[in-house]
């Protein structure tokens, strides 16, 4: 790890689960906040013909997500930007994946709430979004779907309990 926060690679089953709930068509504008190696950018373009920004603050893993994207021939309807994920500009997001930590969502709404248009959608690996009702859950990848703007709420809400994230 050269900045932000540590990289946790994501299984493939969780990335097309992720994208199956976002509903993600060909054309939409899918943006990867903490990039990592690119493989949710790779799976958005390759598996649903979508448009994939990867935002990475790390110069080592934007380089290594720039060679995967194009070895897998997937690299023309791919851009990686090397960056800080708060400063981006999401306006053209379609839906914007996030694997991150849940102390990271206090930060990460408003950005998203600003920036987001109606109809976005916000899928989440292992973290929720307090004060946010998420559209859909998958218990068993702990996957969060949010719709913009969000329903206030929280997933306990959605699951008639106490929220599954700590």
């Amino acid at each position: 790890m050269l900045h932000g926060l540590p990289w946790i690679p994501t299984r493939r089953k969780r990335i097309l689960r992720a994208l199956e709930m976002a509903r993600v068509q060909p054309g939409e504008v899918v943006f990867d906040l903490g990039a990592g190696d690119g493989r949710v950018l790779i799976a958005a373009a390759r598996e649903c013909e979508a448009r994939a920004v990867g935002v990475e603050i790390s110069p080592l893993h934007c380089a290594v997500a720039w060679i995967r994207t194009r070895l897998s021939g997937v690299g023309g309807r791919v851009q990686i930007r090397l960056g800080d994920y708060h400063k981006a500009d999401l306006r053209q997001a379609d839906v914007v994946f996030a694997y991150l930590t849940r102390r990271e969502a206090p930060r990460l709404a408003p950005i998203l709430q600003t920036q987001l248009r109606p109809g976005a959608r916000v899928v989440t690996i292992s973290f929720d979004f307090p004060g946010w009702r998420p559209e859909a859950f998958d218990h068993e990848n702990l996957i969060f779907l949010y719709v913009m703007p969000p329903t206030p709420g929280d997933i306990g809400a959605l699951l008639g309990g106490e929220s599954p994230v700590p």
